[in-house]
């Protein structure tokens, strides 16, 4: 995820692409994108789409979407560049939506520039008459699933990522239900088209007990650790794990869910930080939709948490733009880039109990590839953060040997920086 500083925001939500122009909008926000300290926008499914939203993709290089036309996405693209932010296209490649019936009338015939037929989709697929391989990942129903086995589906798929990104003028990828196909060809996509970030939604349900979240979610984000590792460690995933955690944690004061047996972070931050992308809330969790939402009066909470810590955290549009939520995530993005947390930081969990979460973050002593090193570098600068009513102070127990100013606090949040640097 670019240089490891990435902050993202997710530029739209399950309804943008209602009547209006969902474009023109952002292109006119990219200032105000920018100056909140966002460096990337994961912008909408910009192909033509069976369905509204964009998740029913079609005909690939048709760039009119119902968020606005080719046109209007590549002055956006251009607005987001000209302010220093990567554009990241939604890309939906694990299914299309053929134009076309086949002499059964079965919808498999694609048209445009990928004129593709029956061959190119699954087997799996015996309601579209595929005609290919046998699908190398979970099946999709409402759509064609494509076989990524074949080389010239692959061929093409790499010519329109290459398009998109020199063309169109994307610089990163955001790649949609990818538990669909083995990541290993999401690893070649990435290598090929070599984006400036690249992340996975790989979203696979929590560990539950009948209705409650069980303790160890280790399996759970050790699917997302090998899905990640299947890609070649090219491309990044969505942290489900940590969100489903944290929600839990912060809606029942539960924060002894925050630390693993090991003492470290229990999402996947906590296993492979680099590769981990948080987040509170998307268009499918969130939004109208409200599959899994996080909890509203908790989202404070929430954002203190993934802005403080590990990983490359990414803020959803509503919450920056209309939830009341504005300033304190914009200082909060403040607060991580001026003490230089990024997505390798060090963590060191200070306390994990009921109605407190602390703990101490900042540069590791020394670079660890997979994992997280528990020490701190006092040398550099770093901060304390606490979630929770518990009373909890760094300078009550003396973290780091040194003072610690409050920097900003709200409710049930709290984060401190160190004094020395100030």
């Amino acid at each position: 995820m670019g240089t490891g500083d990435e902050v993202m925001l997710q530029g739209f939500n399950w309804e943008s692409c209602k009547p209006g122009n969902w474009f023109n909008m952002l292109s006119g926000e990219a200032r105000a994108i920018k100056d909140a300290g966002f460096s990337s926008v994961w912008l909408p499914p910009p192909t033509k789409s069976v369905s509204d939203q964009g998740y029913l993709p079609s005909d690939l290089y048709d760039l009119n979407s119902f968020y606005g036309s080719q046109g209007d996405l590549q002055r956006c693209i251009a607005e987001l560049k000209n302010h220093g932010i990567c554009p990241v296209a939604d890309i939906v490649i694990n299914h299309r939506c053929a134009e076309a019936k086949d002499d059964a009338g079965r919808w498999n015939i694609f048209t445009g520039r990928m004129a593709w037929d029956q061959r190119a989709v699954t087997t799996d697929n015996p309601e579209f008459g595929g005609q290919g391989h046998a699908g190398t990942g979970e099946n999709y129903g409402p759509a064609p699933n494509i076989d990524h086995t074949q080389d010239w589906v692959r061929n093409d798929l790499k010519e329109w990522l290459r398009w998109m990104r020199d063309d169109i003028g994307f610089g990163g990828w955001r790649f949609d239900f990818v538990k669909g196909y083995a990541g290993n060809f999401t690893g070649e996509y990435v290598a090929d088209s070599a984006p400036r970030v690249s992340v996975g939604e790989h979203w696979v349900a929590c560990n539950y007990n009948g209705g409650d979240l069980e303790y160890d979610q280790n399996s759970h984000r050790q699917s997302t650790y090998d899905w990640c590792d299947s890609t070649g460690g090219n491309t990044a995933a969505f942290d489900f794990t940590t969100k489903g955690i944290l929600q839990e944690a912060v809606r029942n004061k539960q924060y002894w869910r925050m630390i693993d047996h090991d003492g470290h972070p229990t999402g996947f931050l906590g296993k492979w930080p680099t590769h981990a992308v948080t987040f509170l809330e998307n268009h499918d969790t969130g939004s109208t939709l409200q599959h899994w939402p996080f909890p509203t009066d908790k989202l404070q909470e929430g954002y203190a948490y993934i802005l403080t810590h590990p990983g490359t955290p990414t803020v959803f549009y509503d919450h920056w733009k209309d939830g009341g939520l504005r300033d304190m995530i914009e200082e909060l993005i403040a607060t991580r880039r001026e003490n230089e947390i990024n997505c390798n930081a060090a963590v060191h969990i200070e306390r994990a109990e009921d109605g407190c979460y602390a703990a101490h973050i900042g540069s590791p002593r020394q670079h660890v590839e997979r994992g997280l090193c528990d020490e701190v570098d006092m040398s550099r600068r770093s901060i304390c953060m606490k979630l929770g009513p518990g009373d909890w102070s760094p300078n009550h127990t003396n973290v780091g040997n040194t003072k610690w100013k409050l920097r900003a606090s709200g409710d049930g949040w709290a984060v401190w920086e160190n004094e020395q640097f100030l």
